[in-house]
């Protein structure tokens, strides 16, 4: 009886042991961060993390000059990464978020819907990320609500005195950042957002500066924290999690005190991860929007339908069949381009004429044709109506979208 018992006992251990790791996603926003600067600063942890996965450049703002084009400001850049899409769609375009438009989801929204299981939270410096961006508890954003919020210090002049030179938020940050680890070690949620600032204001107060680079280090520093107690949680958890460190826009090419518009500098951003499952999209200069696509994927998460044919952002782990697709009009025709990634398979491209999704409606996709991947092209007689023509591109591996807007 015992021997049976002890066999059991041994069964039980073997298979929690061989059991599938459950996973985890941080996504850590840090802003105001420019590539160039990161990449002349000593961060010895975003280079060990990066050293397991990898680290990009990257862009935000959209297409430059195109429909997606979007402001290299704080807000949109938050807003671009917690939905995978650009600010024609989700409509934040500064920092005062006037009118975001929830019918395009965020990921914790996501996630909740197809797995209320999973659990979600916020570490914020900026409560705003979670009140409207985020847009918790109101109807229109889907009545979600994080399951742990630690955020609005912003706010809490008696615990964190505004002064001058700014270094309240350095320690706001620090609250922030010892919160999420100390949080990570209890709870660890499925999906969390960390938000540090003190980087951008550093960068407004003095561009680039050794006050710049010393922010960077902090960050760097505080970044450390969050990773040690992931580290810990998979040591002593059957647990697997993908770390994504980024940030919202550039600098100004003068000085680096400004963002805002569409240089090159205010573009070009970074992405590190521990994920080493990279591929060409990584490889490429991703946009922004290809963290939430990417924390999809990790989670095993499938957004229902009509959200996933909306979403700009393609996946930088895992297999891809096609990237970065463009459309155009040349006389009666309609011509649609893409980027192999995978040449397997083939690409349905869908039409539809009508924005309802915008809305709140759901709009009717039409089959235009059929195309093998490795052609990399697909060219169609078509009557353009005037107004956005929208394009739904499937092949085997994922989904992307483009417009084509004739006045």
């Amino acid at each position: 009886m015992l021997k049976s018992i002890s066999i059991l006992f041994l069964a039980i251990i073997m298979a929690a042991c061989n059991s599938t790791p459950e996973k985890k996603v941080m996504i850590i926003l840090v802003d105001g961060v420019p590539a160039d600067v990161l990449e002349s600063v000593d961060t010895p942890i975003l280079d060990q993390i990066a050293t397991q996965g990898g680290y990009t450049r990257a862009y935000q703002g959209g297409g430059k000059d195109e429909y997606t084009q979007t402001p290299t400001i704080s807000a949109p850049g938050y807003m671009n990464m917690i939905t995978g899409v650009w600010g024609n769609k989700h409509n934040v375009w500064g920092n005062s978020v006037r009118n975001p438009n929830y019918n395009y989801w965020n990921i914790f929204r996501t996630v909740k819907t197809v797995n209320p299981e999973m659990t979600t939270a916020i570490f914020s410096s900026w409560e705003d990320n979670r009140t409207k961006l985020v847009g918790e508890g109101k109807a229109e954003a889907g009545n979600f609500m994080f399951d742990y919020s630690f955020d609005g210090f912003e706010l809490d002049t008696v615990a964190f005195p505004h002064t001058a030179d700014r270094s309240f938020m350095f320690n706001i940050d620090e609250n922030v950042s010892k919160g999420t680890a100390d949080y990570v070690l209890t709870d660890a949620p499925n999906l969390s957002w960390v938000y540090l600032e003190f980087t951008d204001d550093m960068g407004h107060m003095y561009g680039d500066s050794p006050q710049m680079i010393e922010a960077v280090k902090g960050m760097d520093n505080q970044v450390g924290r969050i990773w040690a107690a992931i580290q810990q949680r998979e040591r002593e958890f059957n647990e697997e999690w993908m770390i994504v460190i980024t940030t919202d826009h550039g600098r100004t090419e003068s000085n680096g005190k400004g963002h805002g518009g569409q240089s090159e500098r205010e573009r070009t951003t970074w992405i590190v991860t521990n994920q080493n499952n990279l591929n060409k999209r990584f490889e490429n200069n991703p946009p922004v929007v290809d963290v939430a696509a990417s924390a999809l994927r990790f989670l095993g998460i499938e957004a229902p339908e009509q959200i996933k044919e909306e979403m700009d952002g393609i996946p930088f782990i895992g297999d891809i069949s096609i990237m970065n697709a463009k459309a155009k009009k040349e006389g009666n025709e309609l011509i649609v381009s893409w980027e192999v990634a995978d040449a397997s398979g083939g690409v349905e491209i869908y039409q539809s004429s009508a924005n309802n999704f915008a809305k709140g409606g759901k709009d009717e996709y039409s089959l235009l044709g059929k195309a093998d991947v490795k052609n990399g092209r697909f060219k169609t007689d078509f009557v353009f109506p005037v107004g956005t023509t929208k394009l739904l591109l499937k092949a085997p591996h994922n989904w992307t979208n483009v417009w084509v807007i004739v006045e």
